[in-house]
């Protein structure tokens, strides 16, 4: 007997369908992004970017204060040389005191460029590691209950598709357990103990002695 296009495709469809159903398959949900917001760490960490973040913008304004003061004394200078009562020689004085002050002004220019792009670059690298940092101890502790649960599948449930949709469209609530990895990731003592086998790891072992 032939089967049609539509039979054949519905009887595909339904046999991973079928394997669920039977309970060959664990699945399970975590919404990455929930767990990154609620994180104790992630917030702590918002506070130390925003405070270097202020830190860079008070040091720019400063340079640019500094700058505009320097601009201003150009300007003034202009007006003494424009004065028809100046001597000739205070008027000599005054154009090179006024040119050392536009050579000065301009070095001042490239060190406000230099030290903007340098910052913005510094503050969006010291961003990057930060997030991957964080992100790599969500996933660790995700992988963690994977393990413990012996699970087979688990989808990010803010994962977003090429199409700008989200990945997973549909999905029980009985099989999320964001709650138990934020509850895990903000467990008091965590934090701590996590930086001692990280530091403890990190320090080579000593020699023996012979």
């Amino acid at each position: 007997m032939k089967k049609s296009l539509s039979t054949i495709l519905a009887l595909t469809l339904a046999l991973p369908i079928a394997a669920l159903a039977q309970g060959t398959t664990k699945i399970g949900t975590v919404d990455m992004q929930r767990a990154f917001k609620e994180y104790n760490k992630t917030k702590e960490a918002e506070v130390k970017i925003n405070d270097a973040k202020n830190a860079a913008k008070k040091e720019y304004d400063d340079r640019a204060e500094s700058y505009k003061k320097a601009l201003d004394e150009i300007n003034n200078l202009n007006k003494q040389l424009e004065s028809p009562a100046l001597s000739a020689d205070k008027k000599t004085q005054t154009a090179k005191e006024r040119d050392d002050k536009i050579a000065n002004i301009k070095n001042m220019e490239r060190e406000i460029s230099d030290f903007r792009q340098t910052r913005e670059r510094q503050l969006q690298e010291q961003l990057m590691r930060v997030r991957e940092g964080i992100v790599k101890e969500i996933t660790d502790v995700v992988m963690e209950k994977v393990k413990t649960n012996n699970m087979d599948l688990v989808f990010d449930k803010s994962g977003m598709s090429i199409n700008g949709v989200p990945f997973l469209l549909y999905s029980h609530d009985n099989i999320d357990f964001t709650n138990d990895i934020v509850a895990v990731l903000n467990k008091p003592g965590r934090a701590a103990s996590s930086t001692a086998r990280a530091t403890s790891s990190a320090t080579p072992a000593r020699a023996a002695k012979p």
